[in-house]
């Protein structure tokens, strides 16, 4: 099995910065692609960036230019930083990875629990 928690989350001002961890633990071979998601109430969850695991990255593009992703592969852990932080960036976040636990079985996903960001003066 695999654990995937989150952290960093919490309240910032408008312009302010704020930076997520994510942590990977557990039965794990390789990890491919690590995402962070981030849903607001009533709405659907949606991608907000992806690294791979050759560290191609891609966001959204409400947050180009002001979000950045990285891993720390040796750690397991995945990085946002979110900088010039808006209200609609308001969000519960949540990790999600690709990994499998041998080096010829199959990839399965896990998500984390979500970590609030809010976005306020």
């Amino acid at each position: 099995q695999v654990q995937v928690v989150e952290s960093g989350g919490g309240l910032v001002q408008p312009g302010g910065s704020l930076r997520l961890s994510c942590a990977a633990s557990g039965s794990i071979f390789s990890i491919n692609a690590m995402d962070w998601y981030r849903q607001t109430s009533g709405l659907e969850r949606e991608l907000v960036a992806r690294i791979t695991s050759g560290s191609r990255t891609n966001y959204a593009d409400s947050v180009k230019g002001r979000f950045t992703i990285s891993r720390d592969n040796a750690k397991n852990t995945v990085y946002l930083q979110m900088n010039s932080l808006r209200p609609e960036d308001t969000a519960v976040y949540y990790c999600r990875i690709e990994s499998r636990s041998t080096i010829s079985g199959p990839t399965y996903q896990y998500w984390g629990q979500g970590t609030q960001v809010t976005v306020s003066s």
